[in-house]
């Protein structure tokens, strides 16, 4: 009888699985759209992913063996940081820049507060940030897709914030174009079809659920559509919004981030919809046209927050 009462401590249901089995189900969710980044934008966009993934997995292992730690190269979170870094960037930026993000992505962002598990920012995205404010000159130029025939090589984004473009007739684009990559853009958000079959793919395998990318997605729906328009309230193209710049990227495989975001589903519906809120501020209002990478940030610093005031209901009260 005594055999049947075990006392432990949280958490006591638990699932079948690791930490590399996660990170590397992610990493294959994500290469289709590495393999869409290098067919639209050319075998460049090849170095620039193998550059960042490169200098990510040694720096990460350089550390821990000065630390005197367990080399874990092998768990595929090094990997998955500087691929996510590479989606993150113009397709054919120098790759001494995507070199640079990667080794400040694991040394600062990541093992300088303790390595997995223990960092405040998702890694990739502090990269990114830290590499526009170094050197903004070459994150913001942007190519024409190698196989399609774009009109421009300006973000649709870019295009609406300069006020170049009104809407997709302006720019000569139609949703399917912004759907499978015919248009500017960073290396792995353009094809937002891929993007959006791999988190498929994740919420099938269990490895995210719906709720922050849901509230994210959803957010920036309805705020774009209510104040997203010049002409007036209720007009806003918020299909436009969805499917432009780094949304998709950003909502189905940063903001989903382990570490980086709340625990409870109504945790990860309030950070969807921080992050959905302060990218359509950004988009909108601020001086820069994408606010993807600075609210998931932003709502990163706020994780712990919310977790104090999501707190799910405690056993019989």
């Amino acid at each position: 009888m005594a055999d049947k009462l075990v006392v432990s401590t949280s958490p006591h249901f638990q699932k079948p699985g690791s930490t590399a089995g996660i990170m590397w189900t992610v990493n294959v969710a994500l290469l289709p759209a590495g393999v869409a980044g290098v067919v639209i934008f050319g075998f460049s966009s090849f170095w620039l992913m193998a550059t960042a993934i490169a200098f990510a997995v040694v720096c990460e292992a350089l550390i821990q063996k000065g630390r005197g730690q367990k080399v874990t190269i092998s768990d595929g979170s090094a990997f998955m940081t500087g691929l996510l870094l590479a989606f993150n960037l113009p397709p054919h930026c120098p790759l001494w820049v995507a070199a640079v993000g990667s080794i400040f992505a694991i040394a600062i962002a990541k093992q300088a507060f303790g390595g997995l598990g223990r960092n405040i920012f998702n890694p990739a995205l502090a990269a990114r940030a830290f590499l526009m404010a170094a050197w903004p000159q070459h994150l913001t130029v942007f190519t024409k897709p190698f196989v399609y025939d774009a009109v421009t090589s300006a973000t649709p984004l870019h295009l609406l914030k300069e006020g170049k473009a009104a809407d997709l007739a302006d720019m000569g684009l139609e949703y399917w174009d912004l759907l499978v990559g015919n248009r500017g853009g960073s290396l792995g958000e353009v094809c937002v079809l891929v993007l959006v079959l791999g988190g498929l793919y994740l919420l099938w395998k269990g490895v995210i659920s719906w709720h922050t990318p849901g509230s994210f997605v959803g957010t920036v729906a309805l705020l774009t559509w209510v104040f997203g328009s010049r002409q007036g309230f209720f007009q806003g193209d918020w299909l436009f919004h969805i499917l432009s710049g780094g949304l998709a990227l950003g909502a189905i495989y940063m903001a989903t981030d382990y570490v980086t975001s709340p625990i409870t589903k109504k945790g990860q519906m309030v950070f969807g919809a921080g992050c959905g809120v302060l990218t359509v501020v950004i988009r909108l209002w601020g001086g820069y046209p994408e606010g993807v990478c600075y609210a998931i940030l932003f709502m990163n610093g706020l994780v712990p927050l919310i977790d104090r005031f999501m707190k799910p209901r405690r056993y019989g009260v």
